[in-house]
C-alpha cells in the first residue's frame, strides 16, 4: 500500500498549521479545538519550518512549568522534519516513524505539501489491507474445499 492510498482514505486534504512565532498556549488551544495531535509549522513561503506535537508541549510543560506557554512555537518545535512522498510504501513510512519515535509525517511532492499522515492512519490502512487479504484467502479455501 502506498502513502497516496492512505491519504485518499483519510478523506481530508486540510492540513492544520501554524507559524513559528505563535505562542505555545495558542498552539495548544488550536490542537485542542481541532482534536488533533500535531500542527505543521510553516514559514513565510508556505514551506515546512517544523512540526509541533502535543508531546512537545507536554514535555516542555513538565520541565519548565506553565510559564513555557508564553514561548513561541519555534522554541519547542522539531525543525528536522522527516517527510515522505505519495509513492512511498506504508511499510517504509511505518518503519521510519517507529525508528524515529514520532507519530506524524508530512507528505510532500517536491517542495509542495500535499498531506499529513499519522501512525494511526498507517496502522489502520495496514489492518484493513490484512483483513481484505484474510477474506480473500478464506474465500479461496472455501471454494477449493467445496
Amino acid at each position: 500500500m502506498k502513502v497516496l492510498q492512505i491519504s485518499q482514505r483519510k478523506g481530508s486534504d486540510e492540513i492544520a498549521s501554524t507559524t513559528a512565532d505563535v505562542s505555545l498556549s495558542d498552539a495548544a488551544a488550536k490542537l485542542s479545538e481541532l482534536r488533533i495531535g500535531c500542527l505543521l509549522v510553516l514559514n513565510a513561503d508556505g514551506g515546512i519550518a517544523g512540526i509541533l506535537s502535543e508531546r512537545d508541549i507536554v514535555r516542555t510543560l513538565g520541565v519548565s512549568g506553565a510559564d513555557c506557554l508564553k514561548q513561541p512555537v519555534s522554541s519547542v518545535m522539531t525543525s528536522n522534519v522527516v517527510t515522505c512522498g505519495p509513492e512511498d510504501s506504508a511499510d517504509s513510512v511505518l518503519s521510519r516513524m517507529t525508528s524515529g519515535r514520532f507519530r506524524h509525517m508530512p507528505v510532500t511532492e517536491g517542495s509542495k505539501i500535499v498531506g499529513l499522515i499519522s501512525i494511526g492512519d498507517v496502522v489502520k490502512a495496514r489492518i484493513e489491507a490484512l483483513e481484505h487479504d484474510n477474506e480473500a484467502l478464506e474465500s479461496m479455501i472455501r471454494s477449493a474445499t467445496a
